[in-house]
């Protein structure tokens, strides 16, 4: 998986561990109800995904060029010009109030 600039991280590092009373704590602070074996589950795949960021902040990116995107890719520029016409008017003739280019509705908030 890891190639040869894998490092183990620091010995700082929290080792992180989610149990099942952590993951009914973030749970009620979500507003998801979970019952006891969704719970164990959840903290199983929480510890999974933790690992594999550990796993990720222990390898050596010192000499990686930041990046946008992982191609080359270029955008495709195109002139900025109008290509259609202002049917403002047109549009707004079926309605029943506009005033000065604005559609008038009824209050609703008093």
């Amino acid at each position: 998986m890891l190639d040869s600039r894998a490092r183990p991280p620091p010995d700082d590092a929290p080792d992180v561990a989610l149990d099942s009373d952590d993951v009914k704590t973030i749970a009620h602070l979500a507003r998801i109800a979970l019952d006891e074996k969704a719970r164990t589950a959840l903290a199983h795949d929480l510890n999974t995904v933790l690992g594999l960021v550990e796993q990720l902040q222990g390898v050596d990116t010192s000499g990686v060029e930041p990046m946008a995107h992982p191609l080359d890719a270029t955008l495709r520029l195109r002139e900025d010009v109008v290509t259609e016409e202002n049917r403002r008017e047109a549009l707004q003739a079926p309605a029943p109030e506009v005033e000065g280019g604005y559609f008038l509705v009824p209050r609703v908030i008093e």
